[in-house]
């Protein structure tokens, strides 16, 4: 299922700044990839001089500016200008790229703004062919928080030595297809920097959200005053009084997809604060099941999980059958979960599966989604390699079960690009050439049957340096 629309997140206040590795050592897939991400990113951002602003510096053999903090100020015109974006190519010079966004990028000759906060997001393939310690060192003294993603096999030690601390929080490994598994925590993560300094809503809801701003006063020099009211209806407004020891306020009882005026006012008798204010938007009610999510397929089964889970679901009916025909089965699940295992499939098979949630209240809500079973045994098995000369290696394989379409065989190199070769069903091997030595390489090899793709099996393997007896080790991934 595709993610719900994204509301628009204002009062944010902050420079952000993406490395991107534009180097050769990044396949144009990878590059299109980390592109959509970035695009994904920055999708519900508020831009302009007094909100959030964005800039891109290439990785390459020498650093590059895309363009400057205050050249897009709006949402559309971003997203547009990252579209637009070409590689580059060349070396993965990153520590030069560092060293040119603190002597550049954090000036303002590039439209950066003092007093704001400052975010570095450096995404990588975990390569650079100079020191990267020192300019990232420099940057964070600057006070720039430091988020990176690395989508290759970089060194654990060294990236979480170059993120801002702790590594947990600032620090992520995933694969290049599996970005969008990490956006919102990154996005997350950037706003508890970027609002830090301005009065902002978190755990919004239908009927509530909590307000937090930054301690201006103390129980000792103050008290707030807190004003709000819906937006169309602004002679409603009601004010709360809170001590100047709290910094944050839960406002409750609120109207569901109403945006809300919200006035936080200091009253201090030590020194003068400006009101501080933001919009804030409430949530649809919540209704379940908004999203199915279909996972663990095999040839017999698959598990289907829903969200969300709400107190007012007194249970859940799985209906589901294959397509077309109108045999259904029934499964009833307990209102507190939120997932179950449908078995006794038919293989290779397209299911239409709607669950129902059955309300306290009496009310039924439904979504439906299709699920397809593999093939009996879709699975690759016995990935071998073959040395065949310098730089060069023969993949070999076992024939996956059942009707199999083709194989589609994938070469992560170290350096240099990913590269993805399709043959035909009754090719059990590929020669992989450019592999250079001493270096790791990731090959993944999968069935494509005519609904969906079987099981892949991945192997790394290494190529010995050049000074060495040339063979070949390889293991597979733990």
């Amino acid at each position: 299922p595709l993610p719900g629309p994204q509301l628009p997140i204002s009062n944010s206040e902050g420079d952000l700044l993406f490395l991107l590795d534009s180097s050769g050592s990044v396949s144009y897939y990878e590059f299109s990839k980390v592109k959509e991400f970035m695009w994904d990113l920055v999708h519900p951002f508020t831009f302009g001089p007094k909100d959030v602003q964005a800039s891109i510096i290439h990785i390459s053999t020498m650093p590059t500016m895309e363009f400057p903090f205050d050249r897009y100020q709006s949402s559309g015109t971003l997203q547009k200008a990252i579209r637009d974006t070409r590689q580059l190519m060349g070396d993965t010079n990153t520590g030069k790229a560092l060293s040119y966004a603190k002597e550049k990028l954090f000036s303002g000759e590039a439209g950066a703004r003092p007093d704001v906060p400052k975010v570095l997001v450096w995404v990588t393939d975990g390569f650079s062919t100079d020191d990267i310690s020192e300019p990232m060192q420099l940057l964070k003294d600057m006070g720039v928080t430091v988020f990176i993603v690395s989508t290759g096999r970089g060194s654990y030690l060294e990236l979480s030595a170059a993120a801002s601390q702790p590594p947990e929080k600032h620090l992520h490994f995933v694969d290049v297809d599996d970005l969008p598994i990490i956006t919102k925590e990154l996005r997350d993560a950037i706003l508890d920097v970027i609002q830090a300094n301005r009065l902002h809503a978190v755990d919004i809801t239908s009927s509530s959200f909590r307000l937090m701003w930054p301690q201006l006063l103390s129980q000792e020099t103050g008290y707030y005053t807190l004003e709000y009211a819906p937006t169309d209806d602004l002679a409603s407004k009601r004010s709360k009084q809170v001590s100047g020891a709290h910094t944050s306020l839960i406002l409750s009882n609120l109207a569901p997809e109403t945006t809300y005026e919200v006035a936080l006012i200091p009253e201090s008798n030590v020194h003068y604060f400006p009101a501080q204010t933001t919009r804030v938007t409430t949530l649809a009610e919540e209704i379940s099941p908004a999203q199915i999510f279909i996972s663990e397929s095999g040839p017999h089964s698959f598990h289907v999980s829903w969200a969300p889970t709400l107190a007012s679901v007194m249970s859940y009916q799985i209906l589901y059958g294959p397509l077309p025909g109108n045999s259904v089965k029934l499964l009833e699940v307990d209102g507190k979960h939120n997932s179950t295992v449908v078995e006794n499939l038919a293989p290779n098979t397209t299911y239409l599966v709607t669950v129902t949630a059955t309300y306290r209240s009496g009310q039924e809500k439904s979504l439906s989604a299709k699920a397809c079973t593999q093939e009996e045994g879709s699975k690759v098995r016995h990935l071998r390699f073959e040395d065949m000369g310098p730089n060069t290696l023969k993949a070999s394989w076992d024939a996956a079960d059942g009707k199999v379409q083709g194989y589609r065989v994938r070469c992560r190199r170290q350096t240099g690009p990913t590269s993805v070769i399709s043959v035909s069903p009754q090719i059990h091997s590929v020669l992989l050439t450019d592999l250079a030595s001493g270096t790791t390489n990731k090959v993944c090899v999968k069935p494509m049957y005519k609904n969906q793709p079987g099981k892949g099996l991945c192997r790394m393997v290494h190529m010995q340096p050049a000074t060495e007896a040339q063979e070949y080790k390889h293991r597979q991934r733990a």
